[in-house]
């Protein structure tokens, strides 16, 4: 299980000296990523992809919840009003929700990578006006480890802490 911390800085080399601290104390660069405004030069920084800025996977989870159960239904249907008058077995049930879960997960992806990400809606203020977020993906062992060498930057605001993430490789 992995945590996600967030903390606001108010430029970019405050905020690549925060990033040297987190490398230097092997926190994986790839776990780090710093979203700022479009017309902000992240130089270096690890910028944040698409799974942080938009709702991706929020909307594939969704997706993947609905289509299953309407591809049940669908199942459900199609074994008791069966076309043709054919015998369809229950397995039908199972490639029905497979293939609706499938088809969730691809429609609803697409919609959520067109979304903004709502977790970083309290951010959105902060970062118009200039100031750069900071997410920093880490075990949850080692969570208040992170929060303690981010009390060494005075600078770095506190945004809170999402108590679960998708633990992707």
């Amino acid at each position: 299980m992995r945590r996600r911390l967030y903390f606001l800085l108010p430029d970019v080399s405050s905020t690549q000296q925060v990033v040297d601290d987190l490398l230097l104390t092997r926190v994986e660069a790839r776990r780090i990523h710093v979203l700022g405004r479009r017309d902000i030069d992240l130089r270096d920084l690890p910028e944040a992809n698409v799974l942080q800025k938009t709702d991706v996977i929020h909307g594939a989870q969704t997706g993947v919840i609905l289509g299953a159960a309407l591809g049940v239904l669908g199942g459900v249907l199609f074994t008791v009003f069966p076309p043709n008058d054919s015998n369809l077995p229950l397995v039908t049930l199972l490639v029905g929700s497979l293939l609706g879960a499938l088809f969730g997960f691809w429609a609803a992806s697409l919609v959520g990578a067109a979304v903004p990400n709502s977790r970083l809606k309290p951010f959105q203020v902060w970062i118009e006006r200039g100031m750069l977020l900071l997410m920093i993906d880490v075990a949850s062992k080692d969570a208040q480890r992170i929060a303690e060498l981010m009390r060494q930057h005075p600078q770095a605001v506190p945004g809170g802490i999402e108590p679960t993430i998708p633990a992707f490789p």
